[in-house]
């Protein structure tokens, strides 16, 4: 298709998000959840490449926060303002679960979004403290190819005042990841 338009990728992400706002369940089933979901059913080459997919094989949280018209999913026929609405929601809920969970030894790792993610989890730590979590003492990294504002104050600085320690590493991150993964093991 042309640019935004490719049928593939927009049917399944727009079907997720469907997916995902119909679960009645508390939590139910999130939207990346989903993805990862539709994906592994759909077995396309390379899927264990595909973190989504790697995600909801392992039962790990794969959440996806959306600023609606910043994707070219958005753009597609198939796109449910209230739907992606609803399952980027229950996204942040799980991830605000997660990240109550981060106290004593958590880490939170940034890759290179410098303005949606460090607010995303900004605004899920403080849901976590506001509900009473002792989320203290974990650790931050914002690794890009160079230093914004948002990610050093809202990832690296501001959440680890109370205890913990954050880091910013400057990178390329066909370097920098391969680095991580490396030293991960």
């Amino acid at each position: 298709g042309s640019f935004g338009m490719a049928e593939d990728t927009a049917a399944l992400v727009n079907e997720a998000a469907r997916q995902s706002a119909a679960s009645k369940e508390t939590p139910g089933e999130g939207f990346g959840e989903a993805v990862g979901r539709l994906l592994s059913q759909e077995a396309p080459p390379h899927l264990n490449r595909a973190l989504t997919h790697e995600c909801f094989r392992l039962k790990i949280p794969y959440t996806l926060h959306v600023a609606l018209g910043t994707d070219i999913v958005h753009q597609h026929p198939s796109a449910s303002g209230a739907a992606i609405g609803e399952a980027s929601l229950r996204d942040f809920r799980i991830f605000a679960a997660s990240v109550s969970r981060l106290g004593d030894g958590g880490v939170v790792l940034n890759f290179g979004s410098a303005v949606l993610m460090p607010e995303v989890f900004l605004k899920a730590l403080a849901v976590a403290r506001n509900l009473g979590f002792s989320v203290t003492h974990f650790t931050t990294a914002n690794f890009d190819m160079i230093q914004h504002y948002r990610p050093t104050v809202n990832v690296v600085q501001r959440p680890v005042l109370p205890g913990g320690k954050g880091y910013a590493i400057t990178g390329h991150h066909e370097i920098m990841i391969p680095l991580l993964a490396a030293e991960s093991f």
